[in-house]
């Protein structure tokens, strides 16, 4: 039981997916999701809304006051929605917005990981996250699902990839976005994500108790979700809708 979380019979499991940046975790989750019909919560793109936000009132990602009032201002006011996506997964919307591809940008990406360490953010945040998946049958990804979100999910991965296979991946996604950036500052982009999400102080990117590692340096997708599927299936006789 989580602290402040009322007693749940989860009929479905919570499937939590945690690992660093440009390991693929949102598509995997996604495919995951549809494989087994279940509800895909992106935590990520709550940072990343967060980030978005602060970007445009102009509020810098490192004031852990003033983007934690905004945080708290969005969630009270029901400003952050998601809904699902045949093609994304999810869409997301601010305000009733789609910002679905405005928080997708290299600037917010980065502005996510800086506003996630902030204690304030992610408490804010927190409650939104387990509101949306503690009755189970949901697949969601981030940085601290199985450490902190869901320490009690029934099924937890830790997915993960060599810094060139993950920055490789990253840059292709840009350039097919028609932007313009390099590999090399792909890469630097990706070890300096790593480097912030796992040296800060609240929830830092770790492996969590019990979680299963998944490599997918020399995996494609499809090889990666199979053998995610495999875990699921096994895990206390879990089967799919």
């Amino acid at each position: 039981m989580l602290s402040g979380l009322p007693v749940t019979t989860r009929l479905r499991p919570i499937i939590a997916i945690d690992g660093p940046a440009g390991a693929g975790k949102s598509t995997v989750a996604r495919r995951l999701a549809d494989a087994l019909g279940y509800v895909l919560v992106d935590t990520g793109a709550m940072y990343r809304t967060v980030a978005l936000a602060a970007s445009r009132a102009q509020t810098a990602f490192g004031d852990a006051a003033r983007v934690t009032e905004l945080a708290h201002a969005l969630v009270e006011a029901h400003a952050l929605s998601f809904e699902r996506d045949v093609e994304l997964g999810v869409r997301v919307r601010l305000a009733g917005e789609d910002v679905s591809e405005a928080i997708r940008t290299p600037d917010i990406a980065q502005g996510a990981s800086l506003v996630s360490a902030h204690a304030g953010v992610r408490s804010a945040l927190l409650a939104l996250q387990r509101q949306a998946g503690e009755a189970g049958g949901v697949v969601l990804e981030g940085r601290d699902i199985g450490t902190v979100v869901f320490p009690d999910a029934e099924v937890k991965f830790f997915l993960t990839a060599s810094p060139e296979v993950r920055a490789g991946r990253r840059h292709a996604e840009l350039v097919a976005k028609g932007q313009t950036v390099s590999f090399d500052e792909t890469l630097a982009d990706v070890k300096r994500r790593d480097a912030q999400d796992e040296g800060r102080e609240v929830a830092p990117l770790k492996k969590a108790d019990g979680a299963v590692v998944v490599d997918s340096t020399d995996l494609d997708f499809e090889q990666t979700v199979a053998r995610m599927l495999d875990v699921v299936k096994t895990a206390s006789g879990v089967a799919s809708a």
